[in-house]
């Protein structure tokens, strides 16, 4: 019998109340309402978000940013930088004891991620979970999608999806970026390289490792669509009912506070 999950599109949001609500869901269970919640949603405008525990003075351009109208926002989780824009986040809250979910972080990637691949697989795509391995050497790159930062979903060698996650309360939070396009353009003007050769050395790197919906499936994709493809995939690939939720008013106050008090702050964004 399917476990049923709570199921929430919130539509598009500024990147700092898409970053609060995912703090807050995992705070909603972290107080007991653990039910696992499925969340898609979108980015308006568009937000470049970075890892927890990255370092933005002399890595991110903020006057490109502004440039191009985008918000910066740090995240919860780790990993390097993505620019959200044409595209589809997902956000997975359980509880750590969830039945079945094992206790490593890897472990918990490959559980998570057979959403992710029937996902494609609704898309008419053959998607493979690959787990980077340990790079000692100390990274240069800023771009969550030029190497393997977050535990990413391949189709043919080419990075397609990244996910991030974070453990905390007693709850799993994974959220991760499916885009349909990228403009390269708008991501390298995010951030700083010591000269133009360099940067757009960078560029064709990234071209080579990372991938779009619509490259690989040689159409223009809508998102309805692919949210359509990842809802079913999500629960063919967990064995789950998604049950549709809603926040309420007072929940939906809690919310855009943590946005105004922590995620539109030069002290949590700009703290490394």
């Amino acid at each position: 019998m399917d476990k049923k999950w709570l199921f929430l599109d919130s539509g598009q949001h500024t990147p700092s109340y898409n970053m609060a609500l995912d703090e807050y869901l995992l705070q909603r269970g972290a107080e007991g309402r653990k039910q696992p919640v499925l969340r898609f949603y979108g980015w308006d405008p568009p937000g470049l978000s970075i890892g927890y525990f990255q370092k933005t003075a002399g890595r991110v351009d903020q006057d490109g940013i502004r440039a191009h109208g985008f918000r910066l926002v740090r995240r919860l989780t780790g990993g390097l930088a993505v620019l959200h824009h044409n595209e589809l986040t997902y956000s997975v809250i359980l509880p750590e004891d969830y039945p079945g979910m094992p206790g490593s972080v890897v472990g918990a990637y490959r559980v998570l991620s057979a959403g992710l691949l029937e996902g494609f697989r609704a898309l008419g795509l053959t998607a493979e979970l690959a787990v980077p391995k340990q790079n000692h050497e100390a990274s240069h790159s800023p771009v969550c999608f030029e190497e393997a930062s977050w535990y990413e979903l391949v189709v043919e060698g080419r990075k397609a999806a990244g996910s991030a996650q974070t453990r905390q309360k007693g709850m799993i939070l994974q959220h991760g970026s499916i885009p349909l396009t990228v403009d390269e353009e708008e991501l390298f003007d995010c951030f700083q390289y010591d000269s133009e050769r360099i940067k757009e050395r960078a560029k064709r790197a990234f071209g080579g490792k990372a991938v779009t919906l619509e490259r690989l499936a040689g159409r223009k994709v809508t998102l309805d669509e692919v949210k359509q493809a990842f809802y079913h995939g999500f629960e063919k690939g967990l064995g789950v009912k998604l049950i549709q939720m809603e926040l309420d008013k007072d929940e939906e106050r809690k919310v855009v506070a943590l946005a105004q008090s922590k995620y539109e702050s030069d002290e949590w964004n700009y703290s490394r």
